[in-house]
């Protein structure tokens, strides 16, 4: 992110995208960030030190309004004007500008609150305001945001899709596919067949890249693939997974929403097995 001078924010309107503890501050009844200009923030008069411009990621996005990151901290707001969401309810409500803008918003405010000591060092660090990166000025070393590889696979055995829920999910009773970090010195390939053996007990075959989505809880980056099933018994690994079926493509059980890749990738095996 971007540090900008008072005199070069007093004359913009922009996005604004302001962190309290875990949630984000917007206008009562609203589901959007706020689009404003800084006055109309009476509470950021002691944060404007605080107040950075997060830059676009493509040239298309230069000429749309800027993008403005506050971090608050733990400090609650208490105006009758605003309140603050989850940050997965507005990632959901804002899908266009969601991952890309919000989530990477966030990815980078999580990076400064868990990087405000040197991890060689353990002096102060400094942030960095010409790019995203921390600095230690007594041992030199400069710490940038860190993004975690997961793996994301949609299983099927031509006729039935694989889906399985997760102990985080029980409440809402959502079936997905399955996921999971990537282990160093693995590639992605092996990470597929052993979170899938490791979670449901199964073995897979003909993994074929899909796609990719960026998924800041907390900073992620989701490697998509569609699988078919090879061998083996369904069994749930304990304390991750509460239950997995094999479901037919006309009787699927409550899913992630569409625009979430684990969404896309059903659709898309979906299609695949419509057109056996």
């Amino acid at each position: 992110m971007i540090k900008r001078s008072d005199s070069e924010i007093e004359t913009e309107i922009g996005q604004w995208i302001i962190f309290s503890k875990g949630r984000i501050v917007i206008r009562k009844g609203e589901i959007n960030v706020p689009l404003a200009h800084i006055n109309e923030f009476t509470f950021l008069e002691n944060y404007r030190e605080e107040i950075h411009q997060l830059p676009p990621l493509h040239e298309s996005a230069q000429k749309n309004e800027p993008v403005f990151v506050v971090d608050l901290g733990a400090e609650t707001i208490e105006d009758e004007q605003w309140e603050s969401v989850s940050l997965r309810q507005l990632l959901f409500e804002q899908q266009e500008i969601g991952f890309s803008v919000i989530g990477r918003a966030w990815q980078y405010v999580h990076f400064l609150r868990t990087h405000q000591f040197c991890g060689q060092c353990g002096s102060h660090t400094e942030r960095v305001n010409w790019e995203m990166a921390v600095h230690c000025h007594r041992c030199h070393h400069r710490s940038y945001p860190r993004v975690s590889p997961c793996i994301i696979v949609s299983i099927h055995n031509n006729e039935k899709l694989l889906l399985a829920k997760g102990v985080r999910h029980k409440e809402a009773n959502m079936y997905s596919t399955l996921a999971g970090f990537v282990e160093s010195g693995e590639s992605l390939e092996e990470a597929v067949h052993r979170e899938v053996f490791e979670e449901v007990g199964v073995k897979v075959k003909n993994l074929r890249y899909i796609e990719s989505q960026p998924w800041p809880f907390p900073h992620s980056i989701m490697v998509g693939f569609i699988a078919e099933y090879e061998s083996g018994e369904i069994r749930c690994q304990e304390n991750e997974i509460d239950d997995a079926q094999w479901f037919s493509i006309d009787a699927l059980p409550t899913i992630p929403p569409p625009f979430s890749i684990a969404g896309q990738l059903i659709a898309k095996t979906l299609s695949q097995l419509e057109d056996k």
